[in-house]
């Protein structure tokens, strides 16, 4: 035996059974139930509030940011929402946003279906291929609310809400980095 070893036994110091700190609080602190679920559920219901900014264009050039917040979240967290949970938002998108009442609550419904069936599908998800589902589901929520509001006024040029949804596109990331903030600290003790 080598002096190392020798040394070691004496000391009676073992690496691999050396007892680790526990992870808990240690400012006998809890994490805030209300901060856990509200957090998600204010930041989704004011993403639908922003969009009621006075912000005039001749184009519309406004992200739906509710619905972006929405499916970032369903990303980032999938189990976070139960799957009824696009009817209230829905319809609070509705009431904010002008548009037909009951199109955002058919849309968000059938975006949160559609989101766990990927889910069941795709077992291994990297950022980008979310980013590329996420550009699908907001480019077809755009177009199916330009059909809803086609349905009360006569139907404008379909090329109008391109600006819109490379836009939309394009600010996804930055909206998925929010999402990721207010997520560390709703967690945070």
């Amino acid at each position: 035996m080598t002096n190392l070893h020798k040394n070691l036994r004496k000391k009676k110091f073992n690496l691999f059974t050396k007892k680790s700190r526990t992870y808990e609080s240690r400012l006998n602190r809890k994490h805030s139930l209300f901060k856990m679920r509200a957090g998600p559920i204010i930041t989704v219901l004011l993403g639908s509030i922003i969009t009621t900014l006075p912000f005039f264009t001749n184009l519309p050039l406004l992200p739906p940011f509710g619905f972006m917040i929405f499916i970032a979240w369903r990303f980032m967290r999938p189990g976070i929402w139960p799957m009824w949970v696009g009817l209230p938002f829905g319809i609070f998108d509705d009431i904010f946003s002008g548009a037909p009442f009951g199109s955002a609550v058919l849309i968000w419904s059938i975006a949160m279906l559609v989101a766990e069936y990927i889910d069941s599908r795709i077992i291994w998800r990297d950022y980008l291929l979310d980013w590329i589902i996420a550009s699908l589901f907001i480019a077809i929520y755009l177009t199916l609310n330009l059909l809803f509001i086609g349905l009360i006024q006569p139907l404008p040029n379909p090329l109008i809400i391109l600006p819109q949804i490379l836009f939309s596109i394009l600010l996804y990331p930055l909206v998925v980095r929010f999402c990721a903030h207010v997520d560390a600290w709703r967690l945070r003790q």
